[in-house]
């Protein structure tokens, strides 16, 4: 029904906000866990990937790794934080433990490379941006090439349009960051050619068909804490089949 972005999680306390801004721009994101099968992920035929941050280190023993399938499906992938550096390690570049973690506002420059990067049209070339990472990209991968640099991390971002995969060190869906709702936009509309074909009133149109659909004849308990989620249910319930 509508172009699908998939977010996988690595456990990002921002992974959610990376889904809420792009539902902003109009595109429909689902988030799935770091371990979904390929077969899932291609049984959702996403126009587009993002590889969300997390905590860990790529060289920690039990660090989340996706299928490296993903890499190769031929939907564009952006990886974010953690994200690039699983990206970079997956595909043979270099990962390093940096001096200091680095949380907080950095500065980045865009990269002159002759043509602007597909991540950074129509932004500006210096941006304060919001970092959170323990690890620096210090080799890109064979075929990428560096798109940002700031002052403590030489490879900010990186991309290979050729193989439409992205990367960003640093957290475009924080407001912290300046123009990255820009940047993702850019991702949404410029890269994975989306249409903006989906909104929050269309989701509770769609939303209260399917239940009318699986209700049928029926008739439906609902438990209700009190929470906003199981609120939300309830009222989508009672619009759908009334009392």
């Amino acid at each position: 029904m509508h172009q699908t972005i998939l977010v996988l999680d690595f456990g990002s306390q921002y992974t959610q906000l990376i889904a809420r801004r792009l539902r902003e721009l109009s595109v429909y994101c689902e988030i799935v866990p770091f371990n979904t099968s390929i077969d899932a992920i291609r049984a959702k035929e996403p126009v587009g990937i993002i590889l969300s941050g997390g905590p860990m280190s790529v060289s920690e023993a039990g660090a989340p790794k996706c299928a490296p399938q993903v890499l190769d499906l031929g939907a564009p992938v952006l990886g974010i934080c953690y994200g690039m550096q699983l990206m970079t390690d997956v595909l043979g570049g270099e990962v390093r433990r940096s001096g200091q973690r680095e949380y907080g506002h950095a500065h980045v420059t865009v990269a002159a490379n002759g043509s602007q990067p597909r991540l950074f049209a129509e932004v500006p070339s210096q941006l304060r941006v919001w970092a959170s990472h323990g690890d620096d990209v210090t080799g890109v991968p064979p075929g990428f090439a560096v798109t940002a640099t700031s002052a403590t991390a030489p490879i900010a971002a990186m991309e290979a349009p050729e193989r439409s995969l992205y990367a960003l060190l640093f957290h475009p869906e924080v407001a912290h960051t300046d123009h990255g709702v820009e940047i993702l936009r850019n991702f949404a509309y410029n890269v994975w050619g989306c249409t903006g074909n989906w909104t929050i009133a269309s989701f509770i149109e769609e939303a209260t068909d399917r239940i009318r659909q699986q209700v049928g004849s029926g008739r439906v308990v609902c438990a209700l804490s009190g929470g906003v989620d199981s609120t939300v249910a309830a009222m989508l319930i009672h619009r759908a089949i009334g009392e």
